[in-house]
């Protein structure tokens, strides 16, 4: 598929790496690279799911060229959520340990893919590196895979939700380069705080975030890159995790930090402002660079964006930039 390349997003390609070598000194596992003609597993480890829309989602993915192989029990339901806890982490293992998928998609995010952490074997996970995709609720997952499987994810669309409703050309163009080993550049429109830094990046959804500190499950945040991203939230909902945030010891800990789209409840231009006013407030006290304005996550052009991956964030520049590609090449 032939996508025209956004003004907001560049790439270039880069040599291929099995392990990518961290600030801490151990060794990144980097999935391998998916190419047109593999097959994607669909799981669904967070919220239940409405067939209709799973399937249009899917059939987004075979347009794109890839083979698609659903989970059975894609469409359970217990209560809210799409099957039970140890279910829902059973099939992540199952796409994991399957020779025949090359990359996992969540179906969609919404809620309870942090009830699944406890029945997740990340060790098993790291024996067969798979690309996973998810977003939102899935931020838990997607952390958790990074700090305890040592394995980079990928901060980006869901199937019955963003690929099912339509995500731009752009970003489908981005996700397909990104997972077959380019880097890219993002633009940021706004710097609240200059400066230049390198580090992994980790984050995602602000309130999950919030949700994960203080658990084995967190991602570690020291000389980290935090992307933060969230929608439907009261500006004083995002100003109270801020403060978590910073009196964590997070904030302070970070190398710099990058926020992607921030929507306000119902839309408000009144929200709007309030949330870019504790934004400010919140960081400008800190001694990192902090841009805003990145279009990933809720509401936004929605580009993938890699966690446990090396990226340099550039005031001058306007850029998050990847350092590294975030697969390895194909086997």
């Amino acid at each position: 598929m032939a996508c025209p390349i956004d003004a907001r997003v560049s790439y270039r390609r880069v040599g291929h790496a099995r392990l990518g070598t961290t600030k801490v000194g151990h060794l990144r596992i980097k999935p391998p690279a998916l190419r047109k003609g593999d097959t994607i597993g669909v799981v669904s480890p967070a919220a239940a799911v409405e067939r209709e829309n799973l399937e249009r989602g899917v059939g987004m993915l075979v347009r794109l060229g890839f083979h698609v192989k659903v989970s059975e029990h894609a469409l359970d339901r217990c209560g809210i959520l799409a099957g039970s806890d140890q279910t829902r982490a059973s099939e992540i293992h199952r796409f994991f340990d399957d020779d025949n998928v090359r990359a996992i998609f969540a179906a969609r995010g919404g809620y309870g893919s942090g009830r699944t952490l406890p029945f997740i074997d990340f060790e098993r996970l790291a024996r067969t590196p798979k690309i996973f995709v998810g977003f939102s609720d899935l931020t838990f997952v997607l952390n958790a895979i990074v700090e305890l499987a040592n394995l980079a994810t990928f901060h980006g669309p869901v199937v019955a939700m963003d690929l099912a409703h339509g995500v731009s050309a752009a970003a489908l163009e981005q996700l397909q380069r990104l997972l077959a080993g380019d880097t890219f550049e993002l633009s940021a429109p706004e710097v609240i705080r200059a400066g230049v830094a390198e580090g992994e990046v980790v984050g995602g959804c602000l309130s999950v975030v919030v949700a994960m500190l203080g658990t084995r499950y967190a991602p570690s945040f020291a000389g980290k890159i935090l992307f933060i991203e969230d929608t439907g939230e009261k500006a004083y909902r995002i100003d109270r995790m801020l403060v978590h945030l910073k009196q964590s010891g997070a904030l302070n800990e970070v190398a710099g930090i990058a926020f992607g789209s921030i929507l306000p409840v119902e839309g408000s231009a009144q929200e709007r402002a309030a949330i870019a006013h504790f934004i400010k407030e919140q960081t400008c006290g800190l001694r990192c660079p902090v841009l805003a304005g990145f279009e990933a996550g809720h509401g936004s052009a929605h580009f993938t964006i890699p966690l446990g991956v090396r990226a340099r964030l550039d005031s001058r520049r306007g850029k998050l930039s990847l350092l590294e590609a975030a697969v390895s090449a194909s086997t």
